[in-house]
């Protein structure tokens, strides 16, 4: 099931922001993305994942910025000291080269790596602001729970949509086969007469016997049945919620094979016409489906 949700604090002039998406998936597969430094937090995403989400490939994020408060760098001395006196030496080398250097900005030194220093306290140091952090995760799983609610109910509306289609067509083809059964009787019976009359050695027994067989393998009372079951039951589980992909997915296999089958034994080009809208309408359920928690 796919959807978003982001949950954003602040706290001793930290800000941060999680941010959570999701696809559907066979399991729980959660992968975290944390600035360095707050490896800590991975154990408790893990935890309110599992507590909110049964399935789905989530990947979670942590965002953080400056807040208005303790927000100033902090002026590293010993690094500043250590790049003004590397200028220096850089010209007075250039100078015994007879090269004019131009004279450094107290910008060009600010800009020198790690001079400047956010004042940001390591998660080791700062328990209480990790904490916060972390209680923010419940808010955040539920709220991307809430997201993927409301989309499974809009493929609830879909793929509802799709079994009426199935349904329809399932009545259509046991009509179409009512009328193909009488069309096939009748030219059966005809070129059986044919047979019959211009020849007299016919083994009764087994002219019955092939009739049978012939019957049987174009019936499709069965399938139809089975496909009106198929539907009652993806209705069902519609119904009930929670966590049916893998249900539903197994029954579009079913699905499939059964519309497989009626055009195999269909017999006739309206039935096959019926059976391959069958299919289609299938296949795009069972794309849905995918997308079903």
């Amino acid at each position: 099931m796919t959807g978003y949700a982001d949950v954003s604090d602040v706290a001793e002039g930290l800000g941060w922001t999680w941010e959570a998406r999701s696809v559907n998936g066979r399991g729980l597969d959660l992968r975290l993305r944390l600035p360095e430094g707050f490896e800590a937090l991975d154990a408790a995403a893990r935890a309110a994942a599992a507590k909110a989400l049964a399935r789905g490939s989530v990947t979670v994020s942590l965002r953080l910025s400056r807040g208005a408060a303790g927000s100033a760098p902090r002026l590293n001395r010993e690094v500043l000291d250590a790049v003004v006196a590397a200028a220096l030496a850089a010209g007075e080398a250039a100078a015994e080269r007879g090269l004019d250097l131009a004279p450094m900005t107290a910008a060009d030194l600010l800009a020198a790596r790690g001079v400047l220093e956010a004042d940001v306290a390591a998660p080791g140091e700062d328990g209480a602001l990790v904490a916060r952090m972390a209680a923010d995760l419940d808010r955040l799983f539920a709220a991307l729970a809430a997201a993927r609610a409301s989309e499974g109910r809009a493929l609830a509306i879909v793929i509802t949509g799709q079994l009426d289609r199935v349904a329809v067509l399932v009545a259509s083809a046991r009509e179409t086969a009512t009328a193909r059964t009488a069309r096939s009787g009748e030219l059966l019976r005809t070129r059986i007469e044919a047979v019959l009359a211009g020849t007299s050695a016919v083994d009764e027994a087994r002219l019955a016997q092939e009739l049978a067989l012939l019957a049987v393998k174009s019936d499709i009372t069965e399938e139809l049945d089975r496909l009106v079951a198929h539907v009652a039951a993806a209705r069902e589980l519609l119904a009930t919620g929670g966590p049916v992909g893998r249900r539903l997915d197994f029954l579009m296999q079913e699905f499939n094979r059964e519309a497989n089958t009626l055009c195999s034994k269909s017999g006739a080009a309206d039935l096959t016409a019926i059976g391959l809208d069958l299919k289609v309408v299938v296949d795009q359920m069972r794309e849905q489906v995918q997308n079903v928690e």
